[in-house]
């Protein structure tokens, strides 16, 4: 029997409601992908963990059979269900029921870990050719559909149709997006391994995860291309140059809007840019956050804040680089004979990799989830337009089959009181400070591989600070700085971030990377070392502290504070 390390199961401030078999798991808070109170239907029909299972069926890992959700207070907590002989788990609105599973055998996990351990490497090997050459087209295909399809002249009927393809699409992306996920989780591991092998001992987190950047991606194809718009603008002297000294994006647009060469300049760089890069989100992983290609003001706001700090892209690159460089030559120092080969050959596999985190957040979480988002508000017009609803934006807080049963005339409730009952749930759940975990932490269920993406098992064994004015994460990006706190908890706050502050959030996604090119520091409640802010933050050279829990709520705009991107500690200085 695996050990207890610790329990909770809820108290006045933080209740807990629980099914049976629920309170034994450890429901970890999703604050690395939601960090925000979900709607209800993101939580029925766009979640991640809706194809873990399938993740599991087809790897046979002996660690895990699935991976579900459970809503608490507004909050998206996950645990993982062991591969435990003759359990499994259904996924009910309330979480985990535990169900009859087969074959009901007391060697199957040991047995179905040696396929895991058989097959493992063939993927980490060939994965990047079936990506380039097979999943991208067909994922590309798939968009082409939607981004072609004809919202406005399709009946409501037609849309709801189009809904049941996005779902199918979506569940088919993931399980993309399973496959690459433990594909580059093998390559990666693999590294890690021999690094600690052939370097000996000592903590080698800084160079492992220096030496998961890349300079090719999406990612940076994204930052490129704003920086081009940039040079564009910045080499007129016109009325296009001219809006872009207003100080805010609805300011910019509207000067632009005002005069034919700034109209021009919306058609043929912001639409453009739009068409391509624009299916982000503040939180990919939600739909109730309107997305680049439905508002341009982010696009706006970046360029305006890449004019003021002149920001350089060719040279931003050319540092990644060196680092880079520099990385793996600290990585193969001193190693010889054999060991530097096993090494070499490990080093150029993950490094191919890498690029495959950016990309698979590009066309899977961002680009996937966009879509759905847009034939649900596609839908959400048509109901407004009938007066079954009084803003398009109502569909994300009804339920799945609630929408269904209302496009068709069906619902025996009222779709306008039960979407402001939900809308007012969920300002009264942006309220509370969200547990990192609840249920059962034992030593086994900590030990899920996927827990150190949320700083776990750190969080459960981490004792508060008796230090006043001191927050202790996860040192993610080398380096101290002492600045300007910025807290950012939402898209309108981008535009108010001033060169050189040290931003304090709950988590970035690819959309917040227009921010990196001008901050001095980086501070997360949620991630671990391999989490998006960490790794963009090593890109940029940007000192970094994740994994804090509540950093959010302890540090205020306008504080005067010190990272340390090394120890993960994080000082109130004033």
């Amino acid at each position: 029997m695996t050990e207890t390390v610790a329990t909770f199961f809820g108290d006045d401030e933080f209740p807990v409601s629980w099914e049976d078999g629920q309170k034994e798991l450890l429901w970890v808070h999703d604050d690395l992908h939601i960090p925000n109170p979900v709607s209800p239907m993101y939580a029925d029909i766009g979640g991640w963990w809706l194809k873990c299972d399938y993740m599991f069926r087809r790897f046979g890992t002996p660690f895990a059979s699935d991976w579900i959700s459970k809503i608490v207070n507004g909050y998206v907590y996950t645990a993982a269900i062991p591969a435990q002989p003759g359990l499994s788990a259904e996924t009910t609105e309330y979480g985990a029921r535990y169900v009859p599973r087969v074959p009901d055998n007391e060697e199957y996990a040991s047995e179905i870990g040696g396929y895991l351990g058989w097959t493992l490497p063939y993927y980490a090997e060939n994965f990047l050719h079936w990506w380039r050459d097979r999943l991208v087209p067909e994922m590309t295909r798939n968009f082409e559909r939607f981004d072609t399809y004809d919202y406005d002249a399709a009946s409501l009927v037609e849309l709801a149709i189009l809904l049941e393809d996005a779902i199918d699409m979506h569940d088919r992306h993931w399980q993309i997006h399973w496959v690459l996920n433990f594909a580059q989780f093998s390559s990666t591991t693999n590294l890690n391994t021999i690094i600690a092998e052939v370097k000996g001992e000592g903590d080698h987190s800084d160079l492992t995860g220096r030496l998961q950047s890349s300079l090719q991606n999406r990612n940076w194809d994204s930052i490129e291309e704003l920086w081009k718009i940039k040079e564009h603008v910045k080499s007129d002297s016109g009325p296009v140059a001219q809006a872009f000294q207003k100080a805010t994006a609805p300011e910019i647009r509207q000067a632009l809007e005002s005069s034919a060469e700034g109209q021009a300049f919306l058609a043929k760089e912001i639409e453009s840019y739009q068409a391509v890069f624009g299916f982000k989100s503040m939180y990919a992983h939600e739909f109730s956050f309107k997305t680049w290609r439905e508002d341009p003001a982010p696009v706006l706001e970046a360029i305006r804040g890449y004019l003021e700090a002149d920001y350089d892209y060719p040279a931003e690159i050319a540092n990644v680089e060196k680092d880079l460089e520099a990385a793996k030559a600290e990585a193969l120092e001193g190693v010889e004979g054999e060991d530097l080969e096993r090494l070499k050959g490990a080093l150029d596999l993950s490094l191919r990799m890498n690029p495959l985190t950016p990309d698979h957040h590009f066309y899977i979480d961002q680009g996937t989830n966009a879509r759905v988002r847009l034939v649900l508000i596609a839908i959400g017009k048509k109901l407004v337009a009938d007066g079954r609803l009084e803003d398009p934006e109502d569909v994300m807080y009804l339920r799945y089959n609630e929408l269904r049963t209302l496009m068709a005339g069906s619902n025996g409730f009222d779709a306008e009181e039960l979407v402001g009952d939900r809308r007012d749930q969920r300002e009264d759940a942006y309220e509370l400070r969200p547990r990192d975990w609840v249920g059962t932490a034992t030593e086994e269920n900590l030990a899920f591989p996927y827990l150190a993406l949320w700083a776990f098992p750190d969080k459960v064994y981490r004792k508060p600070s008796e230090v006043e004015g001191e927050i202790q994460g996860l040192g993610a990006s080398k380096g101290v700085i002492e600045g300007t706190a910025r807290v950012v908890l939402n898209p309108e706050q981008f535009s108010e971030v001033e060169r050189d502050e040290i931003i304090i959030c709950r988590m970035t996604s690819p959309s917040w990377v227009v921010l990196f090119t001008k901050i001095g520091g980086l501070v997360t409640d949620a991630g671990g070392m391999a989490s998006h802010p960490a790794v963009v933050s090593r890109e940029f050279g940007i000192p970094a502290v994740v994994g804090t829990s509540d950093a959010t709520r302890n540090i205020k705009t306008g504080d005067r504070i010190r990272v340390n991107g090394t120890t993960g500690l994080v000082q109130v200085l004033s």
